[in-house]
């Protein structure tokens, strides 16, 4: 019975440890994903907005089959959508594009 609840123990301690380093891994990919758009940075890539977004919350909505490049992105919880143009061929966003989800995120508290 000893041996069980240490072998019961460990399995307990290992899963804590998972769950701590994912919540870790996650919150320091979004903090990062903030940074380097706070930054204004030109190498602040569609995908990256995209994967920042669904941190927030957002998800990706697309406008029927005639929209084109025009992406929107629609939240449950803020009761939202931020609409924004897929770059191609390039995947990088647009410095004015940038500024535009900046100005969107802040004004729902969320930067």
């Amino acid at each position: 019975m000893h041996r069980r609840c240490n072998y019961f123990q460990l399995h307990l301690c290992f899963l804590y440890a998972i769950v701590y380093t994912w919540g870790e891994f996650v919150l320091g990919q979004k903090e990062k994903l903030i940074a380097k758009l706070k930054a204004s940075s030109k190498s602040f890539t569609f995908n990256e907005a995209e994967t920042l977004l669904g941190y927030f919350s957002y998800y990706r909505s697309n406008k029927g089959k005639t929209s084109g490049s025009r992406i929107m992105f629609v939240s449950d919880v803020y009761k939202t959508k931020i609409l924004l143009h897929k770059p191609h061929p390039r995947k990088e966003l647009l410095e004015y594009q940038i500024k535009q989800l900046i100005e969107q995120l802040e004004q729902e508290g969320l930067l």
